[in-house]
C-alpha cells in the first residue's frame, strides 16, 4: 500500500508507521553521536577514577548478565562449598559410604554384607557367611572400582572383609591351657 492510499482498516494514511518511527529516532540518535564525537559502533567507556586510599574497598557493582557469587546458588552447591571451606569434605566423603552403601555396591552385596569402619581409606566389611566373605575378596577390586566411581577416588583405597565371628573357647573364667574342649570331638 502506498502513502496517501485509504486503508481498508480506517488508519491515516498519512501518519507514520512504526517502522518510519524508529528508523527516525535510530537516525536522531546517531546524530547526536555524531556531535559528541564518538564513533558509531564502539561503546564509550566512562573514565574510571580510582580512590586516593588504595585500601578502601570498591563500592559494588551490579553483577551483570554471567555468573556470580552473588547470584542466588543451590542449596546443594552453598553446602558443598561450606564443606570444603570448613575441611568436611573428607568426613562427609567417610560417611556417605555408609550412607550410599546399597546404591554403591548393589542392593544383592549389600543384603549380606555390611561396612562397619572406614580409617584412613580402609574400609572394613562384615558379611553374613564365610562364603559371602569370600566371593567379597574376590569381587573386591570391582568394588574399589565402583566405591570411586560413585564417591571419587582416594575415599577408600583398601577394604578389609570379615567373616562371621565363632565362637571362642579362648576366654573365659575357666579358660584351661592346651587344646581345649576340640580334643574331646574326635
Amino acid at each position: 500500500m502506498e502513502r496517501g492510499e485509504a486503508d481498508p482498516h480506517g488508519a491515516d494514511p498519512d501518519r507514520p508507521r512504526g517502522s518510519d518511527i524508529a528508523r527516525a529516532a535510530l537516525d536522531a540518535a546517531r546524530a547526536r553521536q555524531a556531535e559528541r564525537g564518538v564513533t558509531p559502533g564502539r561503546p564509550r567507556r566512562a573514565a574510571r577514577r580510582e580512590p586516593a586510599d588504595q585500601t578502601r574497598r570498591r563500592r559494588r557493582r551490579w553483577s551483570g548478565p554471567g555468573a556470580d557469587d552473588r547470584d542466588p546458588q543451590t542449596l546443594g552447591r552453598l553446602a558443598s562449598r561450606l564443606s570444603t571451606q570448613r575441611g568436611w569434605a573428607p568426613r562427609l566423603a567417610n560417611g556417605s559410604v555408609f550412607g550410599r552403601w546399597a546404591e554403591l555396591v548393589g542392593p544383592e552385596v549389600a543384603e549380606h554384607a555390611t561396612p562397619t569402619a572406614l580409617r584412613d581409606g580402609e574400609l572394613t566389611v562384615q558379611a553374613d557367611s564365610t562364603a559371602w566373605a569370600t566371593q567379597l575378596r574376590l569381587l573386591q577390586r570391582q568394588l574399589l572400582g565402583r566405591i570411586a566411581a560413585g564417591l571419587g577416588p582416594g575415599v577408600v583405597k583398601a577394604m578389609r572383609i570379615h567373616g562371621p565371628t565363632a565362637p571362642s573357647w579362648r576366654r573365659g573364667p575357666r579358660h584351661v591351657s592346651g587344646r581345649g574342649p576340640r580334643d574331646t570331638y574326635g
